[in-house]
């Protein structure tokens, strides 16, 4: 049979000339995303789907075609409690299901915790941490009413250092990011909420990630930036980690904002139909990101499945579905069988996870933290208890306190960590302290004032309350009987001198550089930070301190590496540790690694000499007159530690690099090959879609109720206001057959062929991908005195000259007591060992010799062995 869609990516080469002047981009330049339908429907037999998929199956039969348009199109803007909220099926007992931010918490709510970022997790290297602070965020959330936690983060993966929601992410290695996000998502979902993983896909910067919102900025643009991607860097680096969290069975995905080769997001074809729900078998269901649709029928035909927060434009009223999908289903320009799947989508999901159609009401209101107000918060209607004040935290502060300090990186010791009751502690710099209007005194953190232990935008939550470094060196200082002083301010220069040329002073100076969303302008920087430099002064902060003080230890909260050139090398620095976004515990956390009571961890990102020597950057002027700015990832692979070995560059610090407080010896590598059968390419085809229930044709059965209930303002209803589907319609297509505006077989519901690299009923590909093929072994023995971590990582040598020097492929944390030994075990499996095929569309191993590598960092590499 042949296939009814287009099976290669199509990206057009960029020539040198027209990089060079990217002003004069042409129309033939312009990269392309090639069509891909018919969106796949869900698998009945998929792997851990089958219960969620009859459960969904029987709930869905029952329902009319107005309550499957209610599951798929969010109520508007301010019209519910949480951020996104769609419509409710009162008739079946089920209410609105909730969508929530964050990451790190339950944005906007009370007596919720404020946990580390996802990369300064990422900096633990400890799968252990990643489920537990997943399963604890899915545990609040669910305490709070929340059905979908919009997390985790893998887009941005963390092309740019400069980006600026990097630090909501893990890391800008797929792998690392793989098992951050797969272990997050098993953890969120555990704990009863479905998780989503967002943004799908190549969001990596926040300039022109939305039209209007860059013309507030002053760019005359008419689109968002394109990510142009090839085929190869798609499937090798930024489509891994998502490939981890569908495996791990997750729930939700989020598309993105901008454009992928010049199609967007969220009405792109090849990323939602193509490679998300076919090759990699996703039976979840795709969700907008607020306000990232642009069409109705073209991006329910392209797999958009749920629409946020519902309206077009924010209390606008007005939904490219809602009464438009209504009419789209009655006039048969979206198909029965497709509205049915994004219905099964959305309920499989919530069922997969232990949901029942029985809510626990939401008892928060994102929009205040009065107790009583209007229920719908832009009409000002409905007014009753909208918050319970629910205290959903536990004892999670033990395990943020645990995940912040286990994921600081002792970039630099001299010798004099850990401390041992100094005579003397000061403490210097603005981020040491707190701020002075309190740590939730700006919107979504959108400021940097007193310490920094979270980025702004919607990654964020309220602390209930935080820990400052001050506060916590004070309370040690106290309890070993040292002196203690402090000085909150980068400006104090005379002050500062004068405290710190004082004798047995230990001197830690606190400095920061901050990040987040695009939505808000933080001292000049729109989302990614216009530099990498240290803000407020930092960097004359620490010579300040330096120059007069022999012991100076520096302590960094940023959200990515920092230019250290200057100074990390002055003999007076003796230790510099990076704290990333500790969350609420960030104090307590600092001290227990100062102090040595607990160990640190790896850096998750390389940091480089100068900002140049990434070799990417953020794009900060549009290149394509008033057209959409054009991305060009033509770096393919190489960012991070891959660029730096490719071009032979030296760095500050490498690619998962740490110091600890003991010593370990690697020894005994061994290689044990499995009998892995040989890799068969997926054949068959899909099964025609299946539809569920019938539903009336008579338009006059959708006109909104006429029993005296009234609409509520800027709602976003299913209902018709006319039984004329012509006027009811404000979609410009309508009237037109789905032949003169889609694809062909866009809605065509027949039996379909597999891809030979997708897998039969199993998430997350071809399932022979996850074959084992080889088994390796080391031992490491802690030589020193003392307890501790150590953090092996496996790096594979692929061979093929355009193949990245190194690529890690696995890695552990152990606990390893002194003179004691430890194994540390990576299963090799196909997928690790392999390239993506652009020619027979599937991944293939390569006949280049490969080679593993185990050590303690990407360039500390003790021990390797080819791979026979």
């Amino acid at each position: 049979m042949q296939p009814r869609h287009a099976a290669f990516w199509l990206l057009l080469t960029q020539t040198q000339s027209t990089l060079a002047n990217p002003l004069q981009l042409e129309k033939r330049d312009l990269a392309t995303s090639p069509p891909y339908y018919p969106t796949p429907w869900m698998d009945s037999a998929a792997d851990g789907w089958e219960e969620a998929y009859q459960k969904a199956r029987d709930f869905v039969s029952q329902l009319t075609l107005l309550e499957k348009v209610n599951l798929t199109t969010g109520v508007g803007w301010e019209s519910e409690q949480c951020v996104g909220n769609i419509g409710s099926i009162p008739r079946l007992g089920l209410r609105s299901l909730c969508m929530h931010d964050s990451p790190a918490g339950v944005r906007g709510a009370d007596y919720s915790s404020v946990f580390p970022s996802g990369q300064t997790t990422a900096a633990t290297w400890s799968r252990t941490l990643f489920y537990n602070r997943g399963f604890a965020l899915g545990e609040e959330a669910k305490g709070k009413g929340v059905n979908v936690l919009l997390g985790p983060v893998a887009g941005p993966l963390g092309r740019m250092p400069t980006a600026g929601r990097n630090w909501e992410g893990f890391s800008p290695d797929p792998v690392l990011t793989g098992v951050g996000i797969a272990e997050s998502t098993k953890g969120i979902q555990d704990a009863g909420v479905v998780a989503c993983a967002k943004h799908w896909v190549g969001n990596e910067q926040e300039h022109f990630r939305i039209a209007g919102e860059a013309r507030g900025y002053g760019f005359d643009i008419s689109e968002a930036l394109s990510s142009n991607i090839d085929d190869k860097t798609m499937h090798e680096l930024y489509m891994w980690p998502f490939a981890d969290a569908v495996r791990a069975g997750v729930g939700s995905v989020m598309c993105s904002y901008q454009q992928v080769n010049n199609s967007y997001g969220c009405q792109n074809s090849k990323l939602m139909n193509g490679l998300l729900k076919d090759e990699l078998g996703f039976q979840g269901f795709i969700m907008s990101d607020w306000q990232a649709q642009h069409t109705g029928v073209a991006a329910a035909a392209a797999g958009l499945d749920m629409s946020m927060p519902g309206d077009t434009v924010f209390n606008s009223g007005r939904s490219y579905w809602g009464a438009n999908l209504t009419t789209a289903v009655l006039n048969g320009t979206v198909p029965e069988w497709r509205i049915d799947d994004m219905a099964m989508r959305i309920m499989a999901a919530i069922f997969k996870v232990g949901q029942t159609i029985e809510q626990d009401p939401v008892n928060f209101s994102f929009w205040t933290q009065a107790t009583y107000g209007p229920l719908h918060w832009r009409a000002k209607k409905g007014y009753q208890q909208i918050n319970g004040h629910v205290d959903v935290r536990a004892d999670h502060g033990d395990l943020i306190r645990e995940v912040a300090a286990k994921g600081t990186v002792l970039l630099k010791n001299s010798g004099v960590l850990p401390l041992k009751k100094p005579k003397f502690v000061v403490a210097v710099g603005e981020d040491a302290g707190p701020n002075p209007l309190g740590p939730n005194a700006c919107g979504d953190r959108g400021c940097n004032n007193g310490t920094l232990a979270l980025g702004w935008g919607s990654g964020t939550a309220n602390f209930p309350y935080l820990v400052t470094p001050d506060a916590a060196l004070q309370a040690r200082a106290i309890q070993d009987g040292s002196r203690y002083e402090s000085v909150l301010s980068n400006y104090a220069t005379s002050q500062i001198q004068n405290l710190v040329s004082l004798a047995n002073v230990t001197a830690i100076v606190f400095v920061n550089s901050d990040s987040g969303e695009n939505y808000i302008n933080v001292e000049g920087n729109t989302g990614d930070r216009n530099n990498l430099t240290l803000w407020k002064n930092g960097d004359d902060l620490i010579k300040n301190v330096a120059s007069r003080c022999p012991n100076t230890i520096v302590v960094i909260h940023s959200p990515g590496p920092v230019i250290v050139t200057d100074w990390y090398k002055n003999p007076n620095i003796t230790a510099i540790l990076w704290a990333g976004f500790p969350g609420q515990e960030s104090g307590n956390s600092i001290v227990d690694v100062l102090y040595g009571a607990v160990s640190p961890g790896r850096t998750p990102f390389s940091w480089g000499a100068n900002r140049e020597s990434y070799g990417v950057d953020v794009m900060y002027t549009p290149n394509n007159g008033k057209g959409a700015p054009q991305q060009y990832f033509s770096e393919g692979n190489f960012i991070d530690y891959r660029h730096f070995d490719k071009s032979n560059s030296s760095l500050i610090y490498e690619f998962g690099h740490g110091l600890s407080y003991t010593t370990f010896e690697y020894s005994n590598l061994k290689v044990e090959k499995s009998n892995a059968s040989a890799y068969q390419p997926t054949v068959g085809v899909r099964p025609a879609a299946p539809t569920f229930g019938n539903f009336s044709r008579n338009p006059s059965d959708y006109l909104f109720p006429s029993n005296g209930t009234d609409a509520i303002y800027l709602y976003v209803y299913p209902y018709l206001n006319t039984t004329d589907l012509a006027k009811a319609s404000t979609d410009r297509n309508y009237g037109k057959k789905a032949s003169e505006f889609l694809p062909p077989h866009a809605i065509d519901g027949s039996e379909q062929p597999l891809l030979r690299s997708s897998g039969k009923s199993a998430p997350g590909g071809n399932a022979q991908l996850y074959d084992v093929l080889y088994t390796i072994t080391a031992d490491i023995t802690n030589t020193g005195s003392v307890a501790g971590d150590e953090i092996p990582q496996l790096y594979v040598s692929l061979g093929g000259p355009d193949d990245p020097l190194l690529v890690l492929r696995g890695f552990d944390r152990l606990r390893i007591e002194p003179g004691q030994t430890s194994q540390f075990k990576v299963s090799l499996t196909r997928r690790d060992l392999s390239n993506w095929d652009t020619t027979i569309q599937d991944w293939a191993i390569s006949s280049y010799p490969k080679t593993v590598h185990v050590g303690r960092s990407s360039r500390k590499l003790d021990l390797s062995a080819a791979l026979a």
